[in-house]
């Protein structure tokens, strides 16, 4: 018997399904794979071997789904063998500090941290040559996609499935050793250029215009960000197919109009194309789109004709054959998804809506419709919320997006060869961007712009399940299995949305008024929040924007009085931008690299009194006096975490509020804590806030002489193993009681009318 996946019939029409279904599975099959990757050999020879059985039994469908599995699995056995040489394993087992030369793979943003390939090694003397992935951790210099970065650094595996093999922490300054190669400059100078005749323009349409062009977010605040996040426009910002299928386009009407030859105009497409990508950087979703649109100009060029599907398939397989590790990356999956989307869904959409609407305004609709309805239940686990008002900031924002898109990227390359034109031009798109720019402020704003959802795989899984029985509900032939796919897809909904706006609500009922500190969970990362006479003080920001934000919206805080940056790492500052514009004072510890100016800079500019703080220093918030412990003017340590600056907090008058007095770490590792020992004296409080996420590097002696109630540690998941059996064991040594915002999530500190600490926390785990 011949088995084979042809066709679907109606609504869908016939639709070649023979290649997205073996995609599907070799892409499930790298997902599992790739956090395994010692396994894949032993899959590679069986699914190879079955499929060679079903081949004989004329299965063709099986045949196909078989051995794609089989390649998906010597794909990830090959790329694994490169990524994990035996020589950088035993280095890291040792501990050793390593001398390596990085080529930045990505444009380094604001996070300190970028992507790379390790291309040299030397350890002692001994060198050799590699092609390692690694992602690359510290103070970035400025520098180009193409860069060779020279770096001493510890060196650690990352986590299985991640991009990057190893992560690279940075011991001292990174030095640029070579710039990128003459194309690759050519397009960072041409954005730079870009960048920085659109924000010259002022405003969010300057901000955002070189996303929309481009793909270049570096000038977008978080405010922006956020805004754009809320109103489900953030696709517009991530080249992808569109942006790709002007190009192609615009060239193939040009050589058109020439009257050139299908072959040059076809090869004309093929070089623009390639020229896009590297303008805008290899992002997994633009990779994807040029891929596919390379499948499509050579189909064009041999004269044959193609489908959507198979091509969106055989552009995925290609891709994940060439990078497995792709299977774990969302920005590739989501491009795919809405991409699947708009050939699958959009058509059939537009046909249901044109019964009740217009044919262009239903054209219109289902095309954001459609993405919103596959890509939705994939973002729900990095955003469990659902964008109320996503589909009609959509429509408002998709009439400007290609004037933006098209006239932006005329301006981009115009600006260095006719430098009037390409002003004018740039000039010009920025009008639909800051309509763009406004489509999504005024969303955001609009009460309920965003609802909570089930967080995790349980609200993917229900998410997805509603979406699939609407989707049936709405396109499948009337009858009785439509009523009840709709009457099940919205039990599910309310059932879920029930659960997820229940739970906070009676979470929040519970949560202690009279709260003094408040350990937010940001992931791997600090961030605390105290209080003292209606005043608030904040402590480092995690390592991003958004969980500080979400963590201050919580807790129903506004402004900041006072926000300390202990050090500037990423997990203690990434999430600074969720409070610019919002701080009265900033106190900071020695700074390392520009770019901690620079987000110093920022703040004094939205208005912050900044204050560079060390031993001795005192001052007073609400009824709280706070004085920096640590460091001294002249430190002994380098600007980072032995430099962090730490502080005791003193309530003062007659505790009307609570008196809890407390010491907060930084990340001081034990040789700073027992010189900061040395340096004064070390008082007893009631709580720690615990250095460096509970890392093994700890004074026994100096907790022993905080004698502290309460430790509060900031940690989320880590290949650490944070907070570790040391700390633990030191901690619980001195009768500290510890809560972590990895298992306790949200923690709440307060002091009842007997002077007895009460702790609340959102998560009952231990």
């Amino acid at each position: 018997m011949t088995h084979s996946v042809a066709t679907v019939a109606r609504p869908f029409g016939r639709l070649d399904l023979r290649l997205a279904v073996p995609a599907a599975v070799a892409w499930l099959t790298a997902v599992l794979l790739v956090g395994a990757p010692a396994s894949a050999a032993w899959v590679a020879v069986p699914a190879w071997l079955c499929a060679g059985l079903a081949a004989f039994r004329r299965a063709a469908a099986l045949t196909v789904c078989l051995g794609a599995v089989g390649l998906l699995a010597v794909a990830v056995a090959a790329h694994e063998a490169r990524r994990s040489p035996a020589d950088l394993v035993a280095l890291v087992e040792e501990g050793a500090v390593v001398e390596a030369m990085v080529r930045l793979d990505e444009q380094p943003g604001s996070a300190r941290s970028a992507a790379g390939t390790m291309i040299e090694l030397a350890v002692d003397d001994r060198a050799w040559t590699t092609g390692v992935p690694v992602r690359l951790v510290g103070a970035l210099p400025a520098a180009a996609p193409g860069a060779e970065l020279a770096v001493v650094a510890d060196v650690a595996r990352a986590d299985p499935g991640e991009g990057a093999a190893f992560v690279l922490f940075a011991r001292a300054d990174i030095r640029v050793r070579t710039g990128p190669p003459a194309g690759l400059e050519l397009a960072a100078d041409l954005r730079e250029d870009f960048r920085t005749a659109a924000t010259r323009l002022g405003g969010d349409g300057g901000a955002l215009l070189p996303g929309l062009a481009i793909g270049d977010t570096s000038a977008v605040d978080s405010g922006l960000e956020d805004a754009m996040r809320s109103a489900s426009l953030t696709h517009l910002t991530a080249v992808s197919g569109a942006n790709c299928a002007v190009v192609v386009g615009l060239v193939l009407m040009a050589g058109g109009m020439l009257r050139l030859p299908r072959s040059a105009r076809v090869a004309a497409a093929l070089a623009a194309l390639g020229a896009f990508v590297v303008l805008v950087t290899p992002e997994p979703s633009v990779v994807r789109a040029a891929v596919m649109g390379g499948i499509v100009l050579t189909s064009l060029a041999g004269g044959r004709p193609f489908r959507g599907v198979p091509v969106l398939a055989a552009a995925a397989l290609a891709l994940l054959v060439a990078d497995p590790w792709l299977s774990r990356d969302f920005g590739f999956l989501l491009s795919v998804l809405a991409t699947g989307a708009l050939l699958l869904l959009a058509g059939p959409l537009a046909a249901v809506l044109g019964r009740w609407m217009p044919q262009p305004l239903a054209a219109l609709l289902s095309v954001p419709l459609s993405a919103q309805l596959v890509c939705t239940p994939v973002v729900v686990l990095l955003d469990p919320s659902l964008p109320l008002y996503g589909v009609p900031a959509n429509l408002l924002a998709g009439i400007a997006a290609p004037v933006a898109t098209i006239v932006g990227l005329a301006g981009c390359i115009l600006l260095p060869l006719v430098q009037p034109v390409g002003a004018a031009l740039t000039q010009l798109a920025w009008i639909p961007a800051s309509w763009i720019a406004g489509v999504a402020r005024v969303t955001a704003d609009t009460p309920g712009a965003r609802v909570d959802w089930l967080p995790g795989w349980p609200g993917l899984l229900v998410l997805s399940t509603a979406t699939a029985l609407t989707l049936f509900a709405v396109l499948a032939r009337p009858g009785r299995a439509r009523r009840v796919a709709a009457a099940l897809s919205a039990l599910l909904v309310a059932g879920a949305a029930g659960a997820a706006l229940g739970g906070p609500l009676v979470a929040a009922a519970g949560r202690p008024a009279n709260w003094l500190y408040a350990l937010c969970d940001v992931g791997q990362g600090d961030a605390l929040v105290v209080r003292s006479a209606g005043k608030v003080a904040v402590v480092d920001t995690g390592r991003d924007a958004k969980s500080m934000a979400d963590c201050l919206r919580t807790l129903g805080v506004g402004s900041v009085d006072l926000l300390v940056l202990t050090h500037f790492d990423l997990d203690h500052v990434g999430g600074a931008g969720a409070l610019s514009g919002r701080v009265g004072r900033l106190l900071i510890g020695p700074t390392a690299a520009a770019e901690d100016e620079r987000l110093v800079a920022g703040f004094r500019e939205a208005g912050a009194e900044v204050v560079q703080v060390s031993l001795g220093r005192t001052g007073v918030f609400g009824r709280t006096r706070w004085r920096v412990l640590w460091p001294p003017v002249r430190s002994p340590f380098e600007p980072g975490n032995e430099s962090s600056v730490v502080l005791e907090l003193i309530p003062l008058g007659d505790c009307a509020d609570g008196c809890v007095s407390a010491v907060l770490l930084g990340d001081l590792g034990e040789a700073a804590q027992d010189a900061m020992a040395r340096a004064g004296p070390v008082p007893e409080v009631e709580l720690v806030k615990v250095s460096h996420h509970g890392s093994a590097d700890q004074s026994a002696a100096l907790y022993r002489r905080l004698s502290a109630e309460l430790g509060l540690v900031g940690v989320g998941e880590n290949r650490y193993g944070h907070p570790t059996a040391r700390v633990l064991g030191i901690l619980g040594g001195v009768g500290t009681e510890v809560f972590r915002s990895d298992r306790h999530g949200l923690v709440l500190v307060a002091e009842n009318r007997d002077g007895v600490l009460e702790v609340w926390t959102e998560r009952g785990g231990r």
